[in-house]
């Protein structure tokens, strides 16, 4: 998720916004690792809602995240557009969660 909101806003920057959205859809799978660590922007949220748009019914993404999907909708913090998006992710979405001890973490004995 990091690496997207910095390639968002370098292109928005450079000027080349279209080109990566372009990029971002003829990928197989995109992959979101820490959604909800820092905040979204509103140029990030509508890009957001712009790659899901892209993407539905068509492509995969896996979007993880320890923030619980509860908390989603506020994290997005515009309603409409935390509508429009919540609304993509959870139509034909197969959702995991996870519990227990983190998987980095090394166990006690095992060296």
């Amino acid at each position: 998720m990091n690496r997207l909101i910095e390639k968002v806003t370098l292109s928005k920057l450079d000027g080349s916004y279209i080109k990566l959205l372009n990029h971002l859809e003829k990928q197989t799978l995109i992959i979101l690792d820490d959604f909800g660590l820092q905040p979204l922007s509103q140029e990030i949220r509508l890009t957001l809602l712009q790659l899901l748009e892209d993407r539905y019914g068509k492509k995969s993404i896996i979007i993880t995240s320890q923030l619980p999907i509860a908390k989603w909708y506020e994290y997005i913090n515009d309603p409409t557009l935390a509508d429009a998006i919540m609304d993509r992710l959870t139509a034909n979405a197969n959702r995991i969660e996870l519990k227990g001890e983190s998987r980095r973490r090394k166990k006690s004995g095992n060296s």
